[in-house]
């Protein structure tokens, strides 16, 4: 890894960390809010029948993220699915520090624009801590793939942690680092 930091790391260090200062009037610079964690997860139910299916989830993923994803396993055991408890279903990666920053950098300026009728993403699909979480239907949106090799669709989802305390200070973290949400709808008034 280069010792050069990320776009988005200088960016949040010399601006947006001094912009929700102001915006929020925080008073101890631990207070302001900072994204800790970039999770991404693959549920992959047709690698019950198929192994292969699972595989190219995980080789995918590791393109995408830049290391390794760890198998997530079944928790119990359901007939109708031909599934057993221990029994690989998914796959997940959580990136910090440098590799997140990257991969935030990545996924705004680059895949979120190659969705296909891309208007901006829900500014409401927050957990009520500031966490913010996204679903893909396609995981060719991420050009370090090769569609010829990867030719099944595969969603995922993203969910972005941060120290914020509520959902107006993730909403107002991921605004400053450019998250392309949608704009608030106009309240019409009746008269």
């Amino acid at each position: 890894m280069s010792n050069t930091k990320p776009r988005l790391q200088i960016r949040y260090e010399e601006q947006v960390r001094a912009a929700l200062k102001e915006q929020f009037g925080f008073k101890n610079p631990h207070q302001i809010p900072r994204l800790e964690k970039i999770t991404m997860n693959m549920g992959i139910g047709a690698a019950v029948a198929d192994k292969k299916v699972l595989d190219m989830a995980v080789d995918s993923m590791t393109q995408i993220a830049g290391q390794k994803p760890v198998l997530t396993l079944a928790r119990k055991s359901i007939a109708t699915f031909r599934l057993r408890e221990g029994m690989p279903i998914g796959c997940m990666v959580t990136l910090r520090r440098q590799r997140m920053y990257e991969f935030l950098d990545r996924i705004i300026s680059v895949a979120l624009p190659r969705v296909r009728d891309f208007r901006g993403i829900s500014r409401t699909a927050f957990d009520g801590r500031g966490n913010y979480t996204l679903g893909l239907n396609e995981q060719l949106v991420f050009p370090e793939l090769n569609p010829d090799k990867f030719v099944r669709p595969q969603g995922m989802n993203i969910s972005f942690i941060t120290s914020a305390k509520n959902n107006d200070e993730g909403r107002a973290l991921l605004e400053q680092f450019g998250m392309p949400f949608k704009q608030p709808k106009e309240k019409s008034g009746a008269a």
